[in-house]
């Protein structure tokens, strides 16, 4: 326990030089990976668990082991170990068919975008998503490239690939058109786009940076600046102002400006 609270006084410390004001969330053990969007925060844990915050704890969400999970306008969607498609609807996770996925997104503005153990990139047009109802085999959209991991917005998405190159895309909200990939400059393994459309990314050494310079006139932003962390960060997400963190210890921060 005295660890535990001397390393959260270091991250207030080394945060709140950056702007940055960061507190423990909701203690939960063996996290893995989490997603915030509309408001709401969901995770899963090393056990394949799915959690949903609920004020101050963590509250498991349905009873379908899942490694990925993700949460935005198109509803909370999700992958188990075999890459099958799931989403959230009358209190549990249900299957849809159509297509295998080992990463995906609900970012986009109705839309759903993953990627294959191959590095495929597919897109499901926000006419087929329904958040509530249940849907049989669903008609995916191929896009070109590949990609490793990616995280969408209603308007772009970013990600990397298995040689940690990092691109974005413009995209048509609530739906599968696109402009084609850009890369930018640096090396990252996660990507993470928020609704407003800033753009954190986190490299092999644990090390986060966030896109400045993004505008409409700039889509892919001007340069990366890095926020220093006293301990590894493993995964981002961030939605409504909030920066969420999983360090390579496994705790959950919430960090605010």
């Amino acid at each position: 326990m005295r660890a535990a609270v001397t390393f959260l006084v270091l991250v207030n410390y080394f945060t709140s030089c950056h702007g940055l004001s960061c507190k423990a969330a909701p203690l939960q053990f063996s996290a893995v990976q989490l997603d915030a969007g509309q408001g709401m925060v969901v995770m899963t844990d090393k056990d394949s668990n799915v959690f949903f915050l609920s004020g101050s704890s963590w509250t498991k969400l349905g009873s379908v082991p899942l490694k990925h999970v993700s949460v935005g306008p198109a509803g909370i969607w999700g992958v188990n170990n075999d890459d099958k498609v799931y989403k959230f609807a009358g209190g549990d996770f249900f299957p849809v068919s159509g297509q295998e996925l080992n990463q995906l997104d609900a970012g986009g503005e109705g839309n759903v975008i993953g990627i294959t153990d191959s590095d495929s990139i597919h897109c499901l047009n926000a006419s087929n998503v329904s958040p509530t109802e249940q849907e049989g085999s669903l008609n995916w959209n191929t896009w070109s490239g590949q990609l490793k991991h990616l995280s969408c917005s209603p308007n772009v998405c970013w990600g990397v690939n298995s040689n940690e190159a990092i691109y974005y895309m413009e995209i048509s909200p609530k739906s599968c058109n696109t402009k084609g990939w850009t890369k930018v400059e640096g090396e990252a393994v996660k990507a993470e786009v928020g609704t407003d459309g800033r753009v954190f990314v986190v490299n092999r050494f644990g090390n986060l940076f966030e896109r400045v310079g993004i505008s409409g006139k700039t889509p892919g932003g001007a340069d990366w600046k890095k926020i220093e962390f006293q301990k590894d960060i493993k995964h981002v997400s961030y939605d409504q102002g909030r920066l969420w963190l999983v360090t390579k210890c496994e705790l959950i921060l919430e960090c605010t400006h």
